[in-house]
């Protein structure tokens, strides 16, 4: 292949890293995914074994982009051989192997953060602990916060000031909280999203000849976003490559913005600390943007102090000036933005889809919506509820979990009286007792509650938890014989579901009946997939792990023509040709809470640097001179950041003379002679609030997929496929039955489709 072709200079000089340990400084637009995907290529073209290339990412779509290009270059079989994924997704493999060294079993469940905060609010529940004080969720981040930095409860008891810290928080109790909390996990045979990582820091440090296995496998690692990355994360990368130390990372520390998360700046920072030997790459020529904002961003991030030498460039037209518009109030900031999308939608033909509205904190979305609505502009806000978070989807789930690992505690006091079984909590209560008393799980009480727990409970109790443990038992015995599809119909015919929900007879209950029904959807479609790829796996363990991975950084806005509203957060590794930056004023952006260090300060400036690098054609800064907080209005004041923007950059506007919006016309007597006219058309046409999931269809029966509709196919061919789309045949093996084609989708990837399932349309 030839690389000298397909990069420049910097990039191609990067991708022939002789090797060693060696660090890509990628500023944005720079393509650090084109680099880090062709460098795994080459490896694999050299002759290293796919096995033996550990690729880490944040984003399962980052991991699925480069496994496709790398596939493009390799072939789809070997790429597909790489250890290739997110941080947790790979560990969770690597658990799931080597559980059983932990005390786990290897079919652990995974704790999502809703199930964390569950789990906490009934230790404390139980600890009898106040509420308003040891509050579940600011207790569940404490503890996360915790865990990736290392801190086990062993630890913490051991610091003295972390122990002073609870005291003066008034929460003595917080590190039995902690103790209680990794203790019920165990012994539900579950681990948290943290624990991931921690728990394979443990695995490491207490079993070298583990540690020894794969730093062996892994000749070569290679870390996306690494300025992103924890202590956790970076003692495990540090470990595995201790040995090759062929350690590739790619990162931009002007892009380090979630220090919230637990992201240590200084691991990209000090890199050549840890490996002396280490060569340097910069990725300095940005293909996204023009002339004008990349220079405005290099003026602004040029005054932080801590940060690696670097001076983006780019050869891309000089393009606009970065345009500051000052407004009266947050309405009508939201109104200009509105109305300068509408223009520039009029005027420069440009899909809706074009357009990016960014903001500090969601509240400041409210504004923004309603003059969008006013407009009749079509948006959706991107990473808002995940329809896997609905509560009559996670009911539904926390049977099937339950049905997988009987000792998962949060699934079952989550579904053991959903719908009603008459077992209350204060039955719970004494089955959790029981469940301390034996050091048995809570199942195991309940399922030999007639030897266990006789004295406890009346008969008509003992009845009741005897029913329902046979009930999970003989769902378990189904789940041997059935995929998901039809499993999950089954679970729910069986426990009354859809019955509970009718008799509640409100709007609300038949929106979940529907919820679940295209959840039903969702598993039918999941297993015609599965059914379809070759490698495919319908059953209800390969669904559960993908819905436990699924993250809002993987949620993509529709394929619909619509503005996006998200936080400057949410935005990052995306792009869009108008951006626009909201809120720019003191004790909004930056926030009040970055104002006491320079090291907050600075991720702000970080923040805002990675907001104005989102646009490829224009950004527009925005801020009010007041703007309603808490129902009142208050004065603002710009940001600092507008300031330190060089000048020669920007092109300043101030409405804030126009007439204000601020006075209701309806204050006023309505004049008889003018009655008021009732508005015409529909202002909600065009647009949802209602953001449904993707690739969710009415009920359909998977099994009828088994009539296949047969096309003779051929190289070179182009094909429709319902929800992959349309594509081009790459190659075709006729084996009878089981004849196979291997298509190479125009926007989901190479897939290899087994015919008689897949329903294709020869175009």
């Amino acid at each position: 292949m030839n690389f000298e072709q397909l990069l420049n200079p910097q990039q191609l000089a990067a991708v022939m890293h002789p090797g060693g340990p060696m660090m890509i400084i990628a500023g944005a637009g720079s393509g650090k995914t084109r680099v880090l995907t062709y460098r795994i290529a080459k490896l694999m073209l050299d002759g290293e074994d796919p096995f033996g290339i550990l690729a880490l990412t944040f984003t399962n779509k980052a991991a699925r982009e480069m496994q496709e290009r790398i596939a493009g270059v390799v072939g789809e079989s070997e790429a597909r051989n790489i250890w290739m994924g997110t941080f947790h997704s790979v560990f969770a493999k690597i658990l799931r192997r080597e559980a059983g060294r932990l005390g786990y079993p290897t079919n652990f469940t995974i704790y999502d953060t809703e199930d964390s905060q569950k789990l906490i609010r009934n230790i404390i529940k139980e600890m009898k602990l106040d509420t308003e004080i040891y509050k579940p969720k600011q207790i569940a981040s404490r503890i996360s916060i915790m865990k990736n930095s290392l801190i086990t409860p062993r630890v913490y008891k051991n610091t003295v000031e972390l122990l002073e810290q609870d005291m003066l928080a008034k929460r003595p109790e917080f590190l039995q909280v902690y103790i209680n909390y990794n203790e019920r996990l165990f012994r539900a045979g579950a681990m948290d999203f943290d624990d991931l990582l921690l728990k394979t820091n443990e695995l490491l440090a207490k079993f070298p000849d583990v540690l020894m296995k794969y730093q062996r496998q892994f000749r070569h690692i290679l870390v996306d976003e690494y300025q992103d990355t924890n202590h956790s994360q970076y003692l495990i990368i540090k470990a595995l490559g201790d040995l090759h130390r062929n350690i590739s990372v790619v990162g931009d520390d002007s892009q380090s913005i979630y220090s919230f998360r637990g992201a240590n700046i200084q691991n990209i920072l000090n890199f050549k600390r840890d490996y002396p030997e280490a060569e340097i790459y910069k990725l300095e020529q940005n293909y996204r943007s023009t002339k004008m904002i990349v220079g405005a961003g290099n003026s602004l991030i040029s005054k932080n102090k801590m940060r690696l030498d670097k001076t983006l460039w780019t050869s891309n037209e000089e393009g606009e000036k970065i345009k500051v518009v000052s407004t009266l109030s947050d309405a009508d900031e939201a109104r200009f933005i509105a109305d300068d999308i509408a223009e520039t939608h009029l005027k420069q033909h440009a899909a809706y889809s074009d357009f990016a509205i960014l903001y500090r904190t969601n509240s400041q979305s409210r504004a923004l919506e309603s003059a969008l609505r006013t407009y009749n502009i079509p948006y959706r806000i991107y990473g808002g509820l995940s329809f896997y978070q609905r509560k009559e989807i996670k009911d539904v789930l926390a049977y099937l979990r339950l049905i997988v690992n009987e000792k998962d505690e949060e699934a079952l006091r989550r579904i053991i009286n959903f719908p009603s079984r008459k077992i209350g909590a204060t039955t719970l209560d004494k089955l959790n007792v029981l469940a301390g008393q034996h050091h048995r799980s809570l199942f195991e009480i309940i399922e030999h509650i007639d030897t266990r727990g006789a004295a406890a409970f009346n008969g008509p109790t003992r009845r009741r938890l005897r029913d329902f443990a046979l009930k999970i038992r003989s769902l378990q015995v189904m789940a041997e014989k059935l995929n998901v599809y039809e499993l999950t119909k089954e679970l729910i015919k069986s426990v009354g579901l859809l019955e509970a929900y009718r008799k509640e007879g409100t709007q609300e209950a038949a929106n979940r009946i529907e919820n679940i029904e295209e959840l039903i959807n969702a598993m039918s479609e999941y297993v015609e997939e599965q059914r379809e790829l070759e490698d495919g796996d319908p059953s209800l363990t390969g669904f559960l792990q993908q819905v436990a991975l699924i993250s809002d950084l993987d949620q993509e806005p529709e394929n619909h023509n619509v503005v996006t509203l998200m936080t400057i957060h949410m935005s990052k590794g995306l792009e869009f040709p108008y951006i626009y930056i909201s809120g720019l004023e003191e004790n909004l952006f930056p926030s009040p809470l970055t104002l006491t260090t320079r090291e907050d300060l600075e991720e702000e400036r970080r923040l805002l640097y990675v907001a104005i690098t989102r646009a490829k054609k224009r950004c527009t800064l925005t801020y009010a001179r007041m703007r309603y907080r808490w129902g009142h209005l208050y004065d603002t004041e710009p940001s600092r950041f507008l300031d330190e923007i060089d000048e020669k950059y920007l092109e300043r506007t101030d409405l804030t003379t126009r007439t204000s919006h601020l006075l209701d016309a309806d204050i006023f007597d309505e004049t008889p002679a003018y009655p008021k006219s009732k508005p015409t058309g529909n202002v909600n046409s065009g647009f949802s609030k209602t953001i449904r999931p993707k690739n969710l269809k009415r009920l359909q029966d998977a099994r009828s997929t088994q009539s296949a509709v047969k096309i003779d196919l051929q190289k070179g061919d182009r094909v429709r496929h319902a929800r992959f789309g349309s594509g081009t045949v790459l190659e075709v093996n006729e084996n009878g039955q089981d004849s196979k084609a291997k298509i190479k989708f125009d926007h989901t990837g190479t897939k290899t489709l087994i015919l008689r399932f897949a329903k294709l349309e020869k175009l």
